[in-house]
């Protein structure tokens, strides 16, 4: 059973390389996402010198039909050449598939969960008086560490969660030096502490709300353009274009054409390129809002 779905994989990925396609692989779905992240490293210039996939088998049950149901979860590894520069993007994925008489029948990326929902974080004159605490520089090195040794395991200082992609880029700024404020009301400010949060650390379309108004403290530029990010700064992303932000990143480092790779969390990559139209939550009305962490000089009187 593994060596079959092991046997898919590495046509995918021979595909991704080098477009050789002589197995029928594509019955077995995926091929659009595949095919969408090999256009995307011919237009960035970008050569995958090598690249490995590994498949660890979390579940597996038979149903009445006699196929067999595997939930399994794959580690690919791209070594990339980017210029004279070399770099490694990774992904973790969770995936679905369904065999049967030796043969995938379906095999696909399993869900993202269900993006959190809660009402906009709170901005006024009360949050000025809160905010008036200390100056701080972000830390933007620290931020990037921390991205780079936590992007595939949780740290078991904080809570986590299931949809854990705003807990883990929260993480990421914290680790920077930003000062969090507003507790414990949970509508107000960016915070976590004695097993509670507030929105904007856990919910992407709060962080962005809250990233977009803050005045002193954590607070951010809002830039037109990825090329204007620089490493250490965060993209919020709306993949359905419905002025819901789904998922957000932080830039990890910059490509030859000054373009982010930025590491994330609940589909866990690094290096990966800022517009994740490698993804299958990728659509053609995806929006994006960048954000420069700004440095705080405010002192209180």
């Amino acid at each position: 059973m593994k060596q079959i779905i092991e046997q898919l994989l590495k046509a995918r990925l021979q595909y991704l390389i080098n477009g050789n396609d002589e197995t029928n692989w594509r019955d077995a779905g995926g091929f659009e996402v595949i095919e969408r992240k090999r256009r995307l490293f011919q237009k960035r210039g970008v050569h995958i010198v090598k690249a490995n996939i590994e498949a660890a088998v979390k579940e597996h049950w038979l149903d009445e039909d006699g196929a067999s149901h595997v939930n399994y979860q794959t580690h690919t590894a791209y070594l990339c050449k980017d210029g004279d520069d070399m770099y490694m993007e990774e992904h973790m994925e969770d995936r679905n598939a369904l065999l049967y008489d030796q043969m995938v029948i379906k095999d696909s990326e399993a869900l993202r969960p269900a993006a959190q929902s809660h009402p906009e974080p709170e901005n006024g004159d009360e949050d000025m008086r809160e905010l008036l605490g200390r100056a701080f520089r972000y830390d933007r090195l620290a931020a990037v560490r921390y991205a780079e040794t936590y992007w595939n395991k949780r740290n078991p200082a904080y809570k986590n969660f299931e949809d854990n992609c705003t807990n883990f880029i929260s993480q990421c700024i914290r680790a920077g030096d930003a000062p969090m404020r507003g507790y414990p009301n949970r509508g107000k400010g960016w915070w976590m502490q004695n097993h509670s949060w507030s929105y904007s650390w856990t919910v992407a379309h709060s962080l962005r709300t809250f990233l977009k108004h803050s005045k002193a403290g954590l607070r951010a530029v809002q830039k037109p353009a990825a090329k204007e990010l620089i490493e250490g700064d965060v993209i919020c992303y709306d993949f359905n274009g419905d002025g819901r932000f789904d998922h957000v990143a932080l830039v990890t480092a910059k490509d030859k054409s000054n373009m982010p790779l930025v590491n994330a969390q609940t589909h866990d990559c690094r290096m990966r390129y800022w517009s994740y139209e490698d993804s299958p939550a990728y659509t053609s009305s995806i929006r994006y809002a960048f954000f420069h962490i700004s440095d705080d000089t405010t002192k209180s009187k």
